[in-house]
């Protein structure tokens, strides 16, 4: 038996192309990898949605990671008002000062190094384990770091894109 879509994929797929799009880059703001994923609609389930975006994400360019990492806040420091990263960054909740401190520094140090936000998947880990993460990826070489970015990205879109095939809000 092949599964149906859920509620919440059901509406993306019958949502105008507009609404879907903005659905799309609240999860990624790649907008290269939303219009992929908008033209493969309709999707069954959430495995092919997921496959989608895996394949887009593959083939994003620098430029296009570039794109969807600024919107993603540094660790230690998510989005006042904003839902999703405070959900996202839950492991920073009960963060001493000090790791809190340590974080700034240690992404100060890394955007200096790579030009960009330190990316990762927060969703689950600890401060320390966060930072940790950082620690160990800030002697990465330019192009080693990319593609840990885009094994990071691939994660936080899952997350977000199980998020609205279930058909929850995004906040």
């Amino acid at each position: 038996m092949t599964p149906s879509p859920t509620p919440g994929l059901t509406r993306f797929n019958a949502a105008d192309e507009a609404a879907a799009r903005a659905d799309l880059l609240e999860v990624c703001a790649s907008t290269t990898w939303a219009a992929k994923l908008l033209a493969r609609r309709p999707y069954g389930d959430a495995a092919g949605l997921f496959a989608a975006s895996d394949s887009a994400t593959a083939e994003l360019t620098a430029a296009d990671l570039a794109e969807a990492m600024a919107a993603h806040p540094p660790i230690g420091r998510p989005k006042p008002g904003d839902p999703t990263s405070a959900r996202e960054q839950g492991g920073m909740a009960g963060a001493s000062e000090e790791l809190r401190g340590e974080l700034l520094e240690l992404n100060l140090a890394y955007q200096d190094r790579f030009g960009h936000v330190f990316l990762i998947c927060a969703t689950g880990l600890t401060g320390e384990q966060m930072r940790d993460a950082l620690r160990g990826r800030i002697d990465n070489t330019p192009e080693r770091e990319r593609e840990n970015v885009r094994t990071e990205l691939v994660k936080i879109n899952r997350i977000r894109l199980t998020r609205l095939a279930e058909g929850e809000a995004h906040s």
